[in-house]
């Protein structure tokens, strides 16, 4: 489905049109070439964005190999395709765009109580700071308009809002009573619990009991039964959690009941509740209750109730809680934290729990953790079940990338099972909300063990599976196997499993719903739609497609920034913070095609456009995959960038200069 032939253009005469601020003679200009040359070879799509074909390769023939013989020779100066992450961008960091900072202290109104005294290196004098602040952005300060106080005081970039004589802060009572006392934003973490934390004096009294049993040897013996750093002496083992073997010596069991069997049966029947029968210490007599078997919990497992439900992806560095605010205000009913990882969250790492936070308005909402051990992550879950509130706790099983991969978390965990074993028990035993798990259809891309994985992963007591439907090799590329998604939701059941890939348009939202699965999940670039349209969730609510205009598209950019400002703060460090973010997530924008330009609907998600002209200026503009288009457009809503400015996406494949 590409663009209407009316729309398309060439790469050269797409930029000139934009530097030239969309001007009538550019345009006339256009379309007079358009006349007089209809079938230009100019037109065709950019090599760097062909869509893949699918005819088949000939034998020991690579995909590469294939686009380069399709595309011919190659011209002078075209680039090799970028593909991975930009693991070498420049950070900016705050004092590369504001020299002189005001001390906290003072804005806050406590100069006198510095913590550093005299060796403060920020400024305390008031005026001196001002003679050296950037100018302000704009006069409307969101923080006051919204709360009737701005906590950035004269560092606000918008201050002239709410500064009177003096440079005091302004504050509008009758509006700050009535958020007196609401807590927007929670999971926040508290100094103390910070400081408990880096100094190691948190109590973990059921992950340490779980871990004491689990370190014991087995009287059977076995290879790599011991969890390093835990004392095993006297302490009883529990049979429930096999230690680690070689596959030569793995007992073979079957984890499905038979046909016709009763599946609570089957349960009551296996060799840890009889174990766990034998070795108890409480002798009874007469007919064997559930009472006796399943010990209930002091505070009863809470219920995933989302069947059925819009399910928004954690979505590292763009799934942050302003982007979930505008997913949540477009539909969305499930979000997610973004990836967080359990090694960090245990030493207290700030920028770590900043992704646990939760704002009021997501009413279901899960963390997404990461780790590769027993220990950390059953420590770590129960970390969290004390100190913060969420609905349900998720396991990344599914992440691809190296740095993950070669520790042994992410999709290496589906190789491992012992420990992915040990990982889901320990953490379920632990935890008071519901334990899900999301995995990939496997590692290597022809090779799918899913389906062997979740009988194993509901009888190791999660609460919920979802599926993405490609494997590790395959990262974010070809389609998803949804006919493998739906045989694995038949094997799932009565578990729940939600699918996830390749949505961007109702009719690919209906189409999963029919494969039997419980739910799906909407996340990134090629897996979902949300981040190239996160008005996908009214689409699929409403069974429609919407033709969104481009000031429609900008009052959506407009309150991701004022919703930035809030949780990142309105001074220089919180804007160009929200700069970030808010360029991040233009990379995967600029990759919608408006419903108007489409040839034939819907857009496909693994499909590239070539360079097409929007209906007006602004919608050519938010078209653009360069990198300086998309901060001109940062600057229409949060002002210049500062000197030296630099960005690079996450993803290499999301724009050149």
């Amino acid at each position: 489905p590409l663009p209407l032939r009316r729309f398309l253009t060439s790469k050269d005469q797409f930029h000139e049109y934009l530097r030239a601020q969309g001007t009538p003679g550019s345009e006339e200009a256009r379309q007079e070439d358009e006349e007089e040359e209809p079938a230009s070879s100019d037109r065709t799509e950019p090599p760097a964005k062909r869509a893949r074909s699918d005819e088949p390769l000939a034998e020991g023939e690579s995909q590469e190999d294939a686009e380069e013989a399709g595309r011919g020779e190659k011209e002078p100066g075209e680039r090799k395709r970028a593909r991975g992450q930009n693991k070498s961008r420049p950070c900016m960091k705050p004092n590369h765009y504001e020299k002189s900072r005001l001390c906290p202290s003072v804005t806050q109104g406590c100069a006198e109580k510095c913590y550093f005294g005299a060796r403060c290196r920020f400024l305390h004098d008031i005026s001196e700071y001002m003679a050296v602040k950037p100018a302000d952005l704009g006069q409307n300060c969101v923080l006051f308009a919204t709360f009737g106080k701005c906590i950035y005081g004269v560092t606000c970039r918008f201050a002239q809002a709410h500064l009177g004589d003096g440079y005091q802060n302004i504050i509008n009572m009758e509006l700050a009573k009535q958020w007196e006392g609401k807590s927007l934003v929670r999971n926040n973490l508290p100094k103390d619990l910070q400081h408990r934390l880096r100094k190691k004096k948190f109590s973990f009294e059921k992950a340490d009991e779980y871990l004491r049993r689990l370190g014991k040897p087995q009287d059977k013996g076995g290879k790599g039964n011991k969890t390093s750093g835990i004392s095993t002496e006297g302490q009883e083992v529990s049979n429930c959690t096999a230690p680690e073997e070689s596959p030569k010596d793995a007992p073979e069991h079957s984890v499905l009941p038979e046909e016709g069997e009763d599946p609570k049966a089957a349960a009551l029947e296996s060799p840890c509740t009889m174990d766990a029968l034998e070795s108890s210490p409480i002798k009874t007599m007469g007919p064997v209750t559930d009472e006796d078997i399943i010990k209930l919990r002091p505070c009863e497992k809470k219920k995933l109730e989302i069947q059925g439900k819009l399910y928004l992806a954690p979505l590292t560095t763009c799934g942050n809680l302003p982007f979930r605010r505008i997913c949540k205000r477009f539909g969305a009913d499930v979000t997610c934290g973004e990836m967080a990882v359990c090694t960090n969250l245990l030493q207290g790492q700030s920028s770590e729990w900043a992704l646990l936070k939760r704002h009021h308005t997501e009413d279901v909402f899960g963390v997404q953790l990461e780790g590769a051990f027993p220990d950390t992550m059953t420590k770590c879950a129960e970390l969290l079940n004390q100190t913060i509130e969420v609905d349900f706790v998720d396991i990344n099983v599914g992440c691809p990338i190296d740095l993950v991969y070669k520790k042994g978390g992410g999709c290496a965990l589906m190789t491992r099972s012992n420990k992915f074993e040990q990982i889901v028990r320990g953490m379920n035993s632990v935890l008071d909300v519901p334990l899900t798990v999301k995995i990939r259809t496997g590692v290597q891309e022809k090779i799918n063990v899913a389906h062997k994985i979740i009988p194993k992963i509901r009888e190791w007591g999660a609460s919920m599976v979802t599926l993405h439907g490609r494997s590790r090799e395959q990262r974010y590329t070809k389609v998803a196997d949804w006919d493998y998604i739906a045989e694995c939701a038949k094997i799932a059941s009565p578990m729940p499993l939600f699918g996830n890939g390749d949505i961007l348009s109702y009719e690919d939202a209906n189409r999963a719903m029919q494969m039997g699965v419980s739910g799906i999940m909407i996340a990134r670039q090629v897996t979902g739609g949300a981040l190239i349209k996160p008005w996908i969730f009214t689409e699929i609510k409403e069974q429609r497609h919407w033709d969104i205009s481009s000031s429609e598209r900008f009052d959506i950019l407009k309150d991701f920034t004022n919703y930035g400002l809030e949780h990142w703060g309105s001074d220089t460090q919180g804007v160009e913070k929200t700069r970030k973010f808010l360029l991040e997530w233009l990379s995967f924008l600029c990759r919608y095609i408006p419903v108007g330009l489409l040839e034939h609907l819907p857009q496909k998600i693994n499909e590239r456009p070539p360079y097409y002209m929007g209906r007006d200026y602004l919608e050519t503009l938010m078209a653009s995959q360069n990198v300086d288009d998309w901060i001109k457009i940062s600057e229409l809503l949060l002002g210049p960038v500062p000197t030296n400015f630099t960005f690079l996406p996450k993803h290499k494949a999301n724009s050149y200069r």
